[in-house]
């Protein structure tokens, strides 16, 4: 299926608050963007909730600028802000952190119309959306991503969690927020690798749904990186349509929303062999989009062509698209512990063309045949690269 491009999100200077809605019945809910939003969560809160106690989570990095605003804006509406405050970095995003933010609800005899608020990039919003979907069976929460992935990507669908010793996202919940409030304000001061990374996502929306989308990307990828407001802000509310779009008509993940999953496969295998230390999320699926296109150029579900206009992009965006060292066992064996395996399947979302994509098994014979043709190939450009030096 093909998503048409809205035409309220063209690249035109960005003006007035956009409101994305994700029609799920009771569920729904409502995604708005805007600059300067932040300094309004309070008004907006107090209209979602009748308690009084709002837990905010966030992480050390983001407290240090955002929350003091927030926890005032709360106040001027009655509200009572308690702060929860988590190392950064996806090796927090552990059941031992999920403990914490539970500790802390308890000890403040949080109840079921209290809400909590997610108040930083993905792993604030995975690990708060986990607590409030087993705290006390459910209690509310909002999202207010401050990164570029968690503003077009996680922060949007209701999928929480956090990751196991032997995969990433292993342990979770669907849990959908009340509200989703960006402020692409926040963007300005995301350190230049997390921006850079965030951009992964977006080209995958490109290449899953809307190959018009793809297309302006290649146009206006100098000025996304320059951080302009008026390319980036009909990017981020694209993203959003698509992802609502998809979350609508699978909530669940049984069908449609595993084409969200493309560049992943490769990408949280990537993420979980260096222990969440080197490669952070983004750089992992920007080497996901291109490498796992290689496959599928490889099972003959697209032609070359398809590899190389995603990998100009990847790498106009600034992102890497080459694996590093890493044997063959050991990435199978790590895209067998992803939660998208079923049935000691690997299953893969792969490109057929840009804006299309196909959901099926790569057998572990054909992708074995594709990683030693990969490694002669890389093996060739760099004797290539060093005859050329000498």
């Amino acid at each position: 299926m093909k998503l048409k491009t809205s035409d309220k999100v063209s690249n035109v200077p960005f003006q007035a608050e956009k409101v994305v809605r994700v029609d799920l019945g009771m569920r729904s809910y409502e995604i708005a963007v805007e600059p300067g939003l932040l300094p309004t969560v309070g008004s907006r809160l107090a209209g979602l909730t009748r308690g009084r106690k709002v837990g905010i989570v966030t992480d050390t990095h983001v407290a240090s600028r955002y929350l003091t605003g927030l926890r005032r804006s709360l106040s001027r509406e009655g509200l009572e802000p308690v702060a929860i405050i988590l190392p950064p970095g996806e090796r927090s995003k552990t059941l031992r952190t999920a403990g914490t933010v539970l500790d802390v609800l308890a000890r403040h005899k949080f109840d079921r119309q209290s809400m909590l608020v997610a108040l930083g990039g993905g792993v604030v919003g995975d690990i708060t959306g986990f607590a409030a979907a087993i705290y006390l069976r459910g209690i509310p929460f909002v999202q207010i991503p401050t990164t570029l992935v968690a503003q077009v990507d996680s922060s949007v669908g209701g999928k929480t969690g956090v990751d196991h010793r032997l995969g990433k996202n292993l342990i979770g919940a669907f849990h959908q927020p009340r509200a989703v409030f960006i402020d692409p304000d926040t963007l300005r001061t995301l350190p230049r690798r997390e921006w850079v990374a965030g951009l992964a996502e977006v080209i995958k929306y490109g290449i899953i749904a809307d190959e018009a989308m793809f297309s302006s990307l290649e146009r206006t990828m100098p000025a996304l990186l320059k951080l302009d407001l008026s390319a980036v802000v009909p990017v981020i509310v694209r993203s959003c349509e698509i992802k609502a779009q998809i979350v609508v008509e699978d909530e669940r993940e049984t069908d449609r929303r595993r084409t969200l999953n493309y560049g992943h496969t490769i990408g949280h295998a990537l993420e979980s062999l260096g222990g969440y230390r080197g490669l952070i999320h983004g750089e992992a699926v920007g080497i996901g989009l291109v490498q796992e296109a290689s496959v599928a150029s490889f099972m003959g579900l697209c032609g070359e062509d398809v590899v190389n206009r995603i990998t100009s992009l990847v790498r106009l965006a600034g992102l890497a698209d080459q694996m590093g060292p890493v044997s063959l066992p050991s990435l199978w064996e790590a895209m067998l512990h992803d939660k998208k395996a079923v049935a000691g399947q690997v299953i893969g979302v792969w490109p057929v063309r840009i804006g299309e994509t196909v959901i099926k098994p790569v057998d572990k014979k054909v992708f074995g045949d594709w990683y030693k043709k990969r490694v002669k190939h890389t093996k060739g450009l760099r004797a290539r690269n060093q005859r050329s030096i000498l």
